[in-house]
């Protein structure tokens, strides 16, 4: 037979772990700055022989003020956005890191992001990638003990060959979503650099390095 008293406790108990995750779980309508890009292992040689620059993404979302929202359990909202540049140029930089550090056959290129698009001719590089950012995306729901993420992107990325004018365009899509009894905002930043990470390890897996050009893989 249960022991009221002990009964009256485990009650107690759940009531107040109900109000410590509900003083969280009202939203002010304020905005989270988050910082996306996170640096990769160094490869252990870099190719300077193939030299690629990297545009600024066009930013083609239909939301560009902010990146996502959480809605609270108790009510209000709390905004997402990225920390720093523009989203495009957050993009471009990321995938710099990522090719200047571990990209095609996991060798280390050379690699700059451009100032601007449209800027950059056969003297200065020998692939140019530019692409299109269409969703980049981070939305949180909080319910009782325990708050959903979800995050998403989709983007269309071009290689453009200087050498010989030829391009190689691919569409990468991805979203992951995670379940948490705890939540906090870098739940949020990790959750979106894994999407765009994901993205990233697909189109590198999509695409290969041929003469000094971006080819479909084979």
């Amino acid at each position: 037979m249960q022991n009221p008293k002990m009964g009256r406790l485990s009650v107690g108990i759940l009531f107040a772990a109900s109000l410590l995750i509900g003083a969280g779980c009202a939203g002010t309508g304020q905005t989270v700055h988050l910082h996306v890009p996170q640096k990769q292992a160094a490869a252990l040689s870099l190719d300077p022989a193939v030299r690629i620059v990297i545009e600024p993404f066009e930013d083609r979302r239909a939301e560009k003020t902010r990146l996502g929202l959480r809605t609270h359990l108790w009510g209000g909202v709390t905004y997402f956005d990225l920390a720093g540049e523009r989203p495009g140029v957050v993009l471009a930089h990321a995938l710099a890191d990522r090719l200047s550090t571990r990209g095609w056959k996991d060798r280390a290129w050379t690699v700059r992001v451009a100032s601007s698009a449209g800027a950059t001719t056969s003297q200065d590089a020998d692939i140019v990638v530019s692409g299109q950012l269409l969703d980049f995306s981070a939305n949180a729901k909080s319910r009782a003990f325990s708050t959903m993420v979800n995050a998403s992107s989709k983007l269309v990325i071009t290689a453009k060959n200087l050498g010989d004018q030829s391009t190689t365009t691919r569409n990468i899509e991805g979203s992951q979503r995670d379940t948490l009894f705890w939540f906090c905002d870098e739940d949020v930043q990790h959750l979106l650099a894994a999407t765009l990470k994901d993205g990233f390890d697909r189109y590198l897996v999509d695409t290969t390095i041929e003469q000094k050009a971006v080819r479909a893989a084979r």
